[in-house]
């Protein structure tokens, strides 16, 4: 691929400012406290923020893509997106001093795709309303789930890198990548297949064909995690990687015991898993439909996280099954101080606020650092991570996120001062 002179310039000057502002001490500083946080030392609470609507975030043309080549403009929309969040709501960030060279590697997939209908509100956001046709009706359907079959294109990772380095080269490091985990979430994919409505009634009505689908999706699914490590495709994710639906997964207790830095296992990094769809499922259904077949999963892993938007105040008690387990979700709609009391210190407490006050028709920061306030003091004395996300809108205002992430951060280093 030969790139004009002007792409070149356009890259590579957004990788000097990423690799300028990488090493400010500060970034060391945030790695030591999210380690902390997540060996479940004492430490304020941290603060990060993802799943931005970015098509509504520019203001002054920061975002603007310049160059021309479309691989250019991939990498120029991650450089664009680092450095914006970096100016303007970096709260406990982590910026690398390296870029990703991530590996050619492809799948055949689960055989199945959703058939969907889809509502659009808004035609730059990737959120969308869905209304899914159901293709798994009989036992026999649960045959249309096939094991994927994954390759590595390693002269395509070849060209990869060293098309990287020869734009990158001489301003900063890049790292081949592989897979850093996974979002791995069995019944979000199910429900696709299946429907909502009728996967909640066949709980009831037909039991059995729920775990046989369940034990033969878990099935295809480490069919491919033993095939990631057969072909060495894994790369440690105890940095500044997302890990579930959480926040960084710096730790210095991974990777694990007899580690080989050349051939990396699952038991070397992170997992998660989740079951959004069980919100309102009790805990013994949440345990026989999503739990115990989830778990072949997570055991693989060294540390695990769980869970996203389902309440889970109320399942520690199933939670607590998980030997791995170090981080848990607590969404918009759990009972802080029932979760405060179920996780203590043992957990990182998952804090996930709502994202409903950047979407109103008139932005109350008065009224975010009340709540956030009074969120903090419920949660006090555990291990909390706060994590904005699920970001539909900010009604074409970013100020209002900027100034959430102030807020943020202003109210956890003056009530956790000692921790800071």
């Amino acid at each position: 691929m030969a790139l004009s002179q002007r792409d070149r310039d356009i890259l590579r000057r957004l990788a000097e400012r990423q690799a300028a502002i990488a090493t400010l001490p500060v970034h060391q500083e945030r790695a030591e406290l999210w380690r902390r946080l997540n060996q479940l030392e004492p430490t304020r609470p941290l603060v990060w923020i993802n799943e931005i609507p970015w098509h509504e975030m520019d203001v002054n043309g920061e975002l603007r893509l310049q160059a021309e080549d479309p691989w250019a403009r991939e990498q120029e929309t991650i450089l664009r997106r680092t450095l914006y969040q970096w100016d303007h709501m970096p709260c406990d960030m982590v910026v690398n001093d390296y870029l990703m060279a991530p590996m050619a590697i492809y799948s055949t997939g689960l055989g199945i795709d959703e058939d969907v209908d889809i509502a659009v509100t808004d035609e730059a956001n990737d959120v969308v309303s869905r209304r899914f046709r159901r293709q798994i009706i009989d036992p026999e359907d649960i045959q249309k789930i096939r094991a994927p079959v994954v390759t590595h294109d390693e002269a395509e990772t070849n060209v990869r890198l060293a098309l990287m380095r020869d734009v990158f080269g001489d301003v900063i490091e890049l790292r081949p990548v592989g897979i850093k985990g996974r979002w791995f979430a069995p019944w979000d994919e199910l429900i696709r297949w299946w429907g909502v409505e009728d996967a909640m009634l066949d709980l009831v009505d037909r039991p059995q064909m729920v775990n046989d689908c369940m034990v033969h999706l878990l099935d295809c699914y480490l069919h491919e995690l033993d095939q990631w490590e057969t072909l060495n495709l894994l790369t440690c994710n105890n940095d500044n990687t997302r890990v579930g639906s959480g926040g960084y997964a710096y730790t210095d207790e991974l990777p694990g015991d007899a580690y080989d830095p050349m051939h990396v296992r699952a038991s070397d990094l992170w997992g998660s898993s989740t079951s959004q769809i069980f919100s309102a499922v009790s805990p013994d259904m949440h345990w026989e439909f999503g739990l115990q077949h989830e778990m072949r999963w997570l055991k693989r892993f060294g540390l695990t996280y769980y869970g996203c938007c389902e309440p889970l105040d109320r399942k520690m008690q199933i939670l607590r099954r998980i030997p791995n387990l170090r981080k848990v979700s607590m969404s918009p709609w759990v009972d802080l101080e029932r979760g405060a009391r179920e996780l203590g210190t043992d957990y990182v407490f998952s804090y996930k606020p709502s994202p409903a006050c950047l979407a109103e028709d008139h932005w109350r920061p008065d009224r975010v650092r009340n709540e956030l306030r009074d969120a903090l003091e419920r949660m006090r004395g555990c291990r909390v991570e706060i994590i904005m996300k699920d970001i539909s809108t900010v009604r074409y205002q970013p100020q209002r996120l900027w100034e959430w992430a102030r807020i943020a951060m202003e109210l956890t280093e003056a009530l956790y001062p000692e921790r800071s």
